[in-house]
């Protein structure tokens, strides 16, 4: 990465002032070389001592603790099995279609610490998604459970269910030796599937030296008493991957809750002591919706992390009033870029209002004119680039996809207009395709979705493009009220215009029951204009 001359860093916003780009205002780290004979698995194991019989796991809906010299021992028996019986091989790809368990972070650590690809996909796709994946990924063998096996076609392999009584014989077996693999950094370590919110899914390669700068950028974070995590995104998403890998690495506790709904969360939050929760946006704006979180006990509960999409100012202003001791901290982050890039990791700057942090230890980034690609100033708004150890190897058999979003000297396109502030604070705008042109003028959707969210009666909001032979497009509004709310389409259409420029005005309203999203949080737009826009009875 590019650290040349720093004097010409500007030390407030990252800023160098002779190549344009932005660099992290945090602590250098040193990362292992790519050649370098060490699995992530070995990183995040070896990187912080702490008593072995503290809490790995715990199991929210038996309470079952697992220590971490037990984690340590169940996944060596795991992997010893996978070598010996099952004969997997370095490079070999193992698909993973099940629900969250404290099995999943086992499973992982056993087979990427054989250098095996992991492949994992949420268990709720159909069969056709599913077989679109294996396509993609090619792999060998999968990890299923009994309600999802049967979406799986026939692999080289069985498939082995996790939720067998035969699988927790396997982690708990010595029958049979285990014989160390060399796995390199530079080794494919997973194939992940893009959420697909813009155009068909592909599938994301990352090396086992994505996954460690990744993890390597939390470590710098002071040394404390066990922070007990509820990390509640799902494993199959990069977000989860990564803080799986990162909970062992700073040796926390993490709590596991299967099935997951916001009682279920706060419940395990009152009960375990929950001091750290990872979730999508969609959970925060719950979390602030007409006292939901009442009758909790949430006392222990000290950083609040979210990551997917934006919050909006109104949304973190209500859970500051909600929630004063707590510390509400963004972050920003693609598959593509092996999961985050920037956040905030203290108080103070969880308190730059709608910012998704600094730029984090491991990467640099340039906002870039859309039009023309020149680097652009600190403050001016352009679509983010991001340069460093973490970015991904490409897409799985799809070369021009790859070409499209990375450069030649591997600059990630990441396709989200930001921009970054005089504190070198970045912020994201949306999503350069999602932008509605009207009249030429550009409206931002997050910004029209953020102010309809702040509506007391309306529970959630996405807005969308509609085409208009006269202007472009106009914002259409899909919108989901409380069952007793008497809202109608010109009620909120009155709402936002008394807020917004003429030309960002709402001009059609839909009501829906949901808004479609990803598991992470995102909005998925594309299936909101496959719905039928003659359902709004609302005028221009």
């Amino acid at each position: 990465m590019d650290q040349t001359n720093p004097g010409s860093i500007d030390p407030k916003t990252g800023f160098n002032s002779l190549t344009k780009t932005f660099h992290s205002l945090r602590p250098v780290i040193d990362l292992p070389q790519q050649h370098d004979p060490i699995s992530v698995t070995d990183f995040a194991l070896s990187n912080r001592v702490i008593s072995t019989n503290s809490v790995a796991l715990i199991d929210s809906s038996t309470t079952h603790h697992i220590s971490y010299s037990e984690f340590a021992q169940l996944t060596k028996s795991l992997s010893s099995y996978f070598q010996n019986v099952t004969k997997l091989s370095q490079h070999d790809v193992a698909f993973v279609l099940c629900p969250k368990s404290t099995k999943i972070p086992i499973l992982y650590f056993s087979l990427l610490s054989l250098g095996i690809i992991i492949s994992p996909s949420n268990p709720l796709n159909t069969e056709s998604e599913i077989h679109r994946q294996i396509h993609l990924s090619k792999p060998v063998i999968a990890f299923a459970t009994s309600a999802t096996a049967h979406k799986l076609p026939k692999l080289k392999h069985s498939t082995i269910l996790i939720d067998s009584p035969e699988f927790d014989s396997l982690m708990t077996t010595t029958s049979y030796e285990f014989e160390r693999v060399t796995v390199r950094q530079s080794d494919l370590a997973g194939i992940l599937y893009s959420s697909g919110t813009t155009g068909d899914v592909k599938a994301v390669m990352l090396t086992h030296g994505n996954l460690t700068a990744v993890v390597a950028g939390f470590l710098p974070e002071k040394d404390s008493e066990q922070v007990v995590t509820l990390n509640a995104v799902p494993y199959f998403h990069v977000y989860g991957l990564i803080y799986s890998l990162k909970s062992v690495a700073l040796r926390e506790a993490v709590v596991v809750v299967e099935k997951f709904d916001l009682k279920s969360m706060l419940s395990a939050v009152q009960e375990f002591r929950v001091t750290q929760l990872a979730v999508a946006p969609p959970a925060v704006v719950e979390m602030i919706k007409r006292g939901l979180t009442d009758g909790y006990d949430l006392r222990s509960l000290e950083d609040v992390v979210s990551g997917g999409a934006p919050l909006g100012k109104d949304v973190i202003a209500a859970f500051r009033t909600r929630f004063p001791t707590v510390s509400l901290k963004q972050g920003y982050g693609m598959t593509e870029s092996t999961g985050v890039c920037s956040r905030a990791i203290s108080p103070e700057e969880s308190f730059c209002m709608s910012s998704v942090g600094r730029v984090t230890t491991y990467c640099i980034v340039k906002i870039v004119d859309p039009e023309t690609n020149v680097p652009l100033l600190p403050g001016e708004q352009g679509e983010l680039w991001i340069s460093g150890p973490m970015i991904m190897k490409g897409y799985v058999g799809d070369p021009k996809a790859t070409f499209v979003v990375l450069t030649s000297d591997r600059w990630l396109r990441t396709g989200d207009l930001c921009y970054i502030d005089k504190e070198g604070y970045v912020f994201v705008v949306d999503r350069l395709k999602d932008l509605i042109k009207y009249k030429g003028y550009q409206v931002a959707p997050a910004e029209l979705e953020q102010l309809l969210q702040s509506h007391p009666e309306i529970i959630d909001a996405a807005v969308v493009p509609y085409p208009d032979e006269e202007v472009g497009e106009v914002p259409f509004a899909f919108v989901v009220k409380h069952c007793h709310s008497s809202l109608n389409e010109r009620n909120i259409m009155d709402y936002v215009s008394k807020q917004v420029a003429p030309y960002k005005k709402v001009r059609r309203v839909a009501f829906i029951s949901s808004i479609p999203k990803s598991p992470s949080g995102k909005i998925l737009r594309k299936d909101l204009r496959k719905m039928n826009f003659s359902t709004s009875k609302s005028r221009m």
